[in-house]
């Protein structure tokens, strides 16, 4: 038996969810990712291999906010991710989560966005 990587786990994980889920034109995939530094949201319409939105920590937006990517920023920018979603006419999304488990900034992430106007 060998020894996998937390990184390995957590792309096998990715890939058994993306197995079971995917965006199309009407419900686009909301996906997420973490790194240590900062955070990352896209919606990906798969039928055309499409991204239709993204914001991340990175944004100058987002900078302007002078928030980390803890919790709060978690909250923040599942906010921003939704105006984001909405401007461009998206408002049922599919929800990957990446492999990630879903508590902490990934719940924080999912919660601001619904509570800002998308449908999951």
């Amino acid at each position: 038996m060998s020894l996998k990587s937390k990184l390995e786990m957590r792309r096998r994980r990715h890939l058994s969810l993306r197995k079971k889920i995917s965006g199309t034109p009407e419900a686009p995939r909301m996906s997420v990712c973490f790194t240590a530094k900062n955070m990352y949201v896209q919606f990906v319409d798969d039928t055309r291999s499409h991204t239709l939105a993204a914001v991340s920590t990175l944004d100058k937006v987002f900078r302007e906010t002078k928030m980390k990517a803890n919790l709060a920023g978690a909250t923040a920018l599942g906010k921003l991710a939704a105006e984001r979603a909405i401007a461009n006419q998206i408002k049922r999304v599919v929800f990957d989560r990446g492999g990630f488990k879903y508590h902490g900034r990934v719940k924080a992430v999912a919660d601001a966005a619904r509570a800002s106007g998308l449908q999951f």
